[in-house]
């Protein structure tokens, strides 16, 4: 049995200090199995419902910020409130969803957890929060700030017009033009055409 001082010491690699004491609690109170898991292309994290006995499962990816951790963290903690309140009953990020991550999220906006820019992207993002953080524009920005540049991985915004790059999952692309808010990229295996977002971690290939 994980102790308490346990998840404090675990969580502080991965979410602000100052949010540390809420994640314990949620983790605690609601029966959380956190897994930390490799990079997922199509997203952040995930939940899962209790079955057989089992708890309520999250898992994050590992690379992600302290403020994408939290964010996503408390993104997936909401589900789980969410289905304890309505089950199955409701769409996955319906309005029923949508409240319980603004109540989840706002007690760490008004103490000031997360830096200005973050926070005021967020302000605006939880007025109507989506599916995925990543189609907020200014919060994924906002977010990006803060990721470790130092391993070669930039945006794909950055790559240069039809050069050859690879995206975390390994799966490798050619750079198209801008189609509103996404790039048209090929696959250099298949060549089949996929719409990426600017702001996804990538490599360019020599």
């Amino acid at each position: 049995m994980v102790t308490e001082d346990q998840l404090r010491i675990a969580l502080l690699k991965y979410v602000p200090e100052n949010a540390v004491a809420t994640c314990v609690d949620w983790i605690r109170r609601y029966r959380i199995s956190v897994r930390i898991k490799h990079t997922r292309a199509t997203k952040n994290g995930d939940y899962r419902p209790p079955y057989n006995g089992a708890n309520h499962t999250i898992t994050i990816n590992y690379d992600l910020n302290p403020y994408a951790f939290l964010i996503t963290f408390t993104h997936e903690v909401a589900h789980l409130t969410c289905f304890l309140k309505h089950s199955n009953r409701v769409m996955p990020h319906g309005q029923e969803w949508k409240e319980e991550f603004r109540q989840l999220l706002i007690p760490f906006l008004r103490d000031e957890i997360f830096p200005h820019t973050v926070r005021e992207a967020l302000i605006g993002y939880i007025k109507n929060p989506a599916a995925s953080s990543c189609s907020d524009v200014t919060l994924m920005k906002s977010l990006k700030a803060f990721d470790n540049r130092s391993d070669g991985w930039i945006h794909v915004e950055d790559i240069p017009l039809n050069s050859k790059f690879e995206i975390k999952n390994g799966q490798q692309f050619i750079r198209g033009e801008l189609r509103r808010k996404n790039y048209n990229c090929t696959d250099a295996k298949t060549g089949l055409l996929y719409f990426v977002p600017p702001h996804m971690d990538a490599k360019i290939i020599d």
